[in-house]
């Protein structure tokens, strides 16, 4: 049986179907780590490989958690309704509207 080129097959796929891949992947993955952690006579073999498959699927799962932080704050630019962000990272008390530092005289902020 011949394997799929997942390099050609991936960049093929719509947004839904990736995330489905993706989860299937980690779900796979998860279930190879809970079967690494289980004891029994392997455990020092399951061990050494269970370690090896955690660290670099964490190594890899924080540089796609960098890689949609960075992708959000830029998306968040955008803005929503009325809220037109000034930054990529705002902070709570940066949309006016919930200061109420919209330039309106008399607001009381007490």
């Amino acid at each position: 049986m011949d394997e799929p080129d997942l390099n050609e097959a991936l960049p093929e796929l719509s947004n839904d179907e990736l995330l489905m891949v993706l989860d299937l992947v980690l779900l796979e993955a998860e279930r190879r780590l809970l079967r690494y952690a289980q004891q029994g006579p392997e455990i020092k073999d399951m061990a050494d490989e269970g370690l090896v498959l955690a660290v670099r699927a964490g190594a890899r799962l924080r540089q796609a958690q960098s890689a949609t932080a960075h992708a959000a704050g830029h998306l968040q630019v955008l803005g929503v309704g009325g809220w037109s962000p000034q930054s990529t990272n705002p902070n709570w008390d940066s949309d006016p509207r919930v200061t109420g530092d919209e330039g309106t005289a008399g607001h009381d902020h007490g």
